[in-house]
C-alpha cells in the first residue's frame, strides 16, 4: 500500500483538458501559439502563464481573479474522485494534487474531496482583486519532480512509497521520482508507455486496487 498519491489535476481529478483551456475558451480565445512556443523551448513556463494571461485581459481587461474563480467552478470533478479519496483517507494514506494548472481549481479540488496538500501555478493580482498579468510559478509543466519530492519530503515519505496518478507526457517526469506511475486514461502513447499500469475506464475509483 502507496503511503502517498499525488495527481495530476487537469484531465485526473478534474474532467477537462485544461484548466487555463477552460478559461481560454470562456473568454473565446485560443493559446495554441503560445504552446507550441513553449514546446520548442522559445519561452519558459512564466512567459507561457503572462501570455495566457493577456489573452484574457485582451477580453475583459479589469478581468479579477474572483472571475476567474467562477469561471472554474463551472470544472466537474472526474467520475469517481470522491469516492477515491474517501477510500485513501480510510487507509489512511496521504492525498496531494501537483498540477502546473491554476491553483483557483486545485484549492477548490483539495478542498472539496479532503486531500492533504495541493500546489498548483497562481495568478499575481493587485489590491483590488484585478489580474497584473503575472502568474505564480510554482509548479513547471515539464518537470513535476522537483514537487514531487517535496510533497513526499514534507510527509515525511519516501519516493519509493509515492504513488503518481496523470494522464499525459507532462506527467511522466512524476512517474520518474515515484514508487509507481499510473496512466489514467492516458492522452497520448508518452504517459502510456512509461506507466506501471495504465486505467482505460473514466473511472478514478479503478486505481484503488493499483494503488
Amino acid at each position: 500500500m502507496a503511503r502517498l498519491v499525488v495527481f495530476d489535476m487537469d484531465g485526473v481529478l478534474a474532467d477537462t483538458i485544461s484548466s487555463w483551456v477552460f478559461v481560454h475558451q470562456r473568454f473565446g480565445v485560443n493559446n495554441d501559439d503560445s504552446l507550441y512556443a513553449y514546446l520548442r523551448g522559445e519561452i519558459d513556463d512564466l512567459e507561457f502563464i503572462r501570455r495566457d494571461i493577456g489573452l484574457w485581459k485582451s477580453k475583459e481587461p479589469g478581468v479579477t481573479s474572483d472571475r476567474i474563480r467562477d469561471i472554474l467552478r463551472q470544472v466537474r470533478l472526474m467520475p469517481g474522485a470522491a469516492e477515491t479519496m474517501r477510500s485513501l483517507r480510510e487507509d489512511g494514506v496521504r492525498t496531494a494534487i501537483i498540477s502546473a494548472g491554476i491553483d483557483l481549481l486545485s484549492e477548490r479540488i483539495a478542498e472539496e474531496l479532503g486531500m492533504d496538500h495541493q500546489i498548483a501555478n497562481g495568478l499575481e493580482t493587485d489590491a483590488s482583486g484585478r489580474l497584473s498579468g503575472r502568474g505564480i510559478l510554482r509548479v513547471r509543466l515539464t518537470d513535476k519532480g522537483d514537487a514531487v519530492i517535496e510533497t513526499a519530503r514534507k510527509f515525511g515519505v519516501s519516493p519509493a512509497d509515492v504513488v503518481a496518478v496523470g494522464n499525459s507526457r507532462y506527467d511522466v517526469s512524476m512517474f520518474e521520482i515515484a514508487g509507481k506511475g499510473i496512466a489514467f486514461v492516458p492522452a497520448d502513447d508518452s504517459v502510456r508507455d512509461r506507466a506501471d499500469a495504465v486505467v482505460e475506464d473514466k473511472d478514478l475509483t479503478k486505481i484503488l486496487d493499483l494503488v
